[in-house]
């Protein structure tokens, strides 16, 4: 234990995130001199030199780029071991930045907010639009605190942990015909197709499908969220895939028809992602153990259209009779 000295860690610490003895001298409220003589320790400990000159600056070897992550951690936890907790309940006085995906945010949003009115008060929410070019990058800089949603490629520094899988139907208008009878691929294939896209793509796994029955479909116009498109596919003749538990409440409430589409497609996966610097930290896991509760309670789903066509006409033979 007399060769154990923890503040190598607050010293490394500061040397990998700033890439500096100037700056970590200044952040441990230490001496240049005295910060370089422990970067000196701190290389003979771990036999790497840890930053090296490269013209007027410091840069890190790969060894302190592997080491970086986890020092902050540690670092991270033991502060959170040896710091004193406030009063007043893991949420007092935080305000938590939540982006949460375009399917997601309806489902989401008021049964959080009640949650954390009841369970963390004091604290407060602010919901951010899905941006998947940031999001990663959100979550690392600390301007994101839990990103919720369909998400995609993450940083392989990011914790995500897997909520619920959903599945996709199709939803239309409570007069299109696909609310009388369940549509066959030829059908579902003839049919006017809204899709919804950010970027105006039209192509989507359903065209994959389509494709291995030799069969296309004619998506006659885009919307770029989810909301735009359950609106719309009610006023007019078209027909858009959506998830269908978190729909469910919106379909209901706007009397749309739901349907099973008649193809195998990937289901899509809600997941919640953080930085995991925040792990540990109290205010935050209850704020990601109210995520998933409220995720995990299943709305009432809508009733999908039953009977194919063949059957519709079979049970009416005997009433015409």
């Amino acid at each position: 234990m007399d060769a154990l000295d923890l503040n190598l860690l607050l010293a490394l610490d500061a040397l990998l995130d700033t890439n500096s003895v100037t700056e970590a001298a200044r952040r441990l409220q230490t001496s240049t001199s005295a910060m370089s003589r422990t970067l000196t320790r701190l290389r003979a400990v771990l036999d790497d030199p840890l930053l090296v000159r490269s013209g007027r600056a410091l840069v890190p070897t790969p060894r302190a780029l592997e080491l970086r992550h986890d020092v902050a951690h540690l670092v991270e936890q033991a502060r959170a071991l040896l710091t004193a907790r406030e009063g007043g309940g893991p949420g007092r006085h935080r305000d938590f930045v939540v982006r949460v995906g375009d399917a997601v945010a309806a489902r989401l949003s008021g049964p959080l907010l009640a949650a954390v009115r009841a369970e963390l008060p004091g604290a407060s929410v602010r919901f951010l639009a899905a941006d998947p070019a940031d999001g990663s990058v959100a979550l690392r800089d600390g301007r994101v605190d839990v990103e919720v949603g369909m998400l995609g490629r993450t940083d392989p520094e990011t914790v995500v942990q897997r909520l619920f899988a959903d599945r996709w139907i199709g939803v239309a208008a409570a007069r299109h015909p696909f609310a009388a009878t369940r549509p066959t691929v030829a059908a579902y294939a003839s049919a006017l197709h809204l899709e919804v896209s950010a970027t105006g793509r039209t192509h989507s796994p359903i065209d994959d499908r389509l494709a291995l029955h030799g069969r296309t479909r004619r998506v006659i116009a885009t919307v770029p969220d989810l909301s735009t498109a359950l609106f719309t596919v009610t006023t007019t003749e078209l027909v858009c895939p959506a998830p269908e538990l978190l729909t469910a409440p919106a379909c209901a409430a706007l009397g749309a028809t739901v349907f099973d589409i008649p193809l195998p497609l990937p289901d899509p996966v809600v997941a919640m992602a953080w930085h995991p610097r925040n792990t540990a930290d109290a205010g935050h896991r209850a704020l990601r153990e109210l995520i998933a509760e409220v995720l995990a309670t299943r709305a009432p789903t809508v009733e999908l259209v039953a009977p194919p066509v063949e059957l519709v006409a079979a049970r009416a033979e005997p009433a015409s009779a």
